[in-house]
């Protein structure tokens, strides 16, 4: 099985949030995690506004290295076309949508989709995909 994972998952593992523990232990069971390299981005932005000093430099080396175990997508053309047709018919922040494409597009079957972001669950399973999380 394979699993995409959002920023907002991906941050519960660094972050003591609602919600942290239930990601940690969607992630830990899949050997297989797949996230669009948008997520560097947003997760350092997180962990910035949460760390400082030395914690962050070593939440980040952490990041960094969990990152470096999981598939990192990077978008292309086509995808992002993709992106913005998903926002333009769902409404969804462009974020979002770069992540549902992003998602949508590893055309794998048994894929779950781990979000906590209850509109981003919402549009993933308008997509078809099987969200867990939110």
């Amino acid at each position: 099985m394979t699993t995409y994972v959002d920023s907002s998952a991906l941050i519960k593992l660094y972050v003591d949030e609602p919600e942290s523990s239930l990601a940690v232990d969607i992630l830990s069971v899949d050997p297989v995690i797949a996230t669009s390299a948008l997520s560097m981005v947003e997760v350092r932005r997180a962990l910035s506004r949460h760390f400082a000093g030395l914690n962050l430099v070593r939440i980040r080396e952490v990041f960094e290295a969990d990152l470096d175990r999981m598939a990192l997508i990077q978008p292309t053309e086509s995808t992002w076309t993709y992106a913005a047709d998903i926002a333009e018919e769902l409404g969804v922040r462009s974020l979002d949508a770069l992540h549902l494409a992003v998602a949508k597009r590893l055309e794998v079957a048994s894929l779950r989709f781990v979000t906590f972001d209850i509109r981003q669950a919402q549009a993933a399973r308008l997509l078809g995909l099987n969200v867990v999380g939110a």
